[in-house]
């Protein structure tokens, strides 16, 4: 069976980008979202997504001053722990799964602090767990907007030729541009929450037999894969 989880990065960011990704999960085929703690409209974002229990809600970890500064493992460590504390204090439970702001979970410092809290807290970690990540949606890069490789017709494709048997995550960026918030992945935004909201898509998952899912069945998926 192929299992898809379609996961918004970035709740928290702005107003725009929180009405983007709830969109999505309304009207389109978003199931999962991962919530920057610490961000200008956290709060909003955890209200109105408490008001979805369907969806999955997740830790964005943003550890990125703290690699900057060139923190230590300790630090590293606590600064993680503390966006969880806080996850837990705006959403009144534990993420459903954690993962990164800008991936910086990669970063060989962090990693460590990532995986510790990850086992301790019993997280699936993006790129550490039996999910298998898909990160190719992304219509921007060396400084140029790819509207193309977000397009309607271009998610289809993906949808027919990379998703394999399992679970798979495919993270993506909807949102509505937001006059508050300064961000290099802007316009990009609204045209990934058009295209997941586009009709053809859900007709190409029903023509592959790819099931939506979201963190929140990962317990059960694991035991019918």
């Amino acid at each position: 069976m192929k299992y898809l989880i379609v996961n918004g990065d970035d709740l928290g960011a702005s107003r725009g980008i929180n009405r983007g990704i709830l969109e999505a999960h309304r009207c389109g085929i978003l199931t999962s979202t991962s919530l920057l703690v610490n961000a200008a409209e956290s709060e909003e974002a955890a209200q109105l997504s408490r008001m979805l229990p369907v969806m999955s809600v997740g830790l964005h970890a943003d550890l990125r001053n703290e690699l900057k500064a060139a923190a230590g493992p300790r630090r590293l460590r606590e600064a993680l722990w503390a966006q969880v504390v806080r996850f837990e204090e705006l959403m009144g439970r534990p993420p459903t799964h954690l993962d990164a702001h800008h991936n910086v979970h990669r970063d060989p410092r962090a990693l460590p602090c990532f995986l510790d809290v990850a086992r301790e807290y019993g997280f699936p970690l993006r790129e550490h767990s039996p999910v298998r990540y898909f990160s190719k949606f992304y219509g921007r890069w060396a400084g140029e907007s790819h509207l193309e490789q977000i397009s309607v017709e271009n998610l289809a494709r993906m949808l027919e030729t990379k998703i394999k048997d399992g679970i798979t995550e495919l993270s993506c960026h909807p949102g509505y541009v937001d006059p508050n918030y300064s961000t290099g992945y802007a316009s990009e935004r609204e045209t990934e929450l058009r295209t997941r909201c586009d009709p053809l898509i859900r007709r190409v998952l029903a023509e592959q037999s790819i099931r939506l899912a979201s963190y929140r069945d990962l317990g059960r998926l694991m035991v019918i894969a």
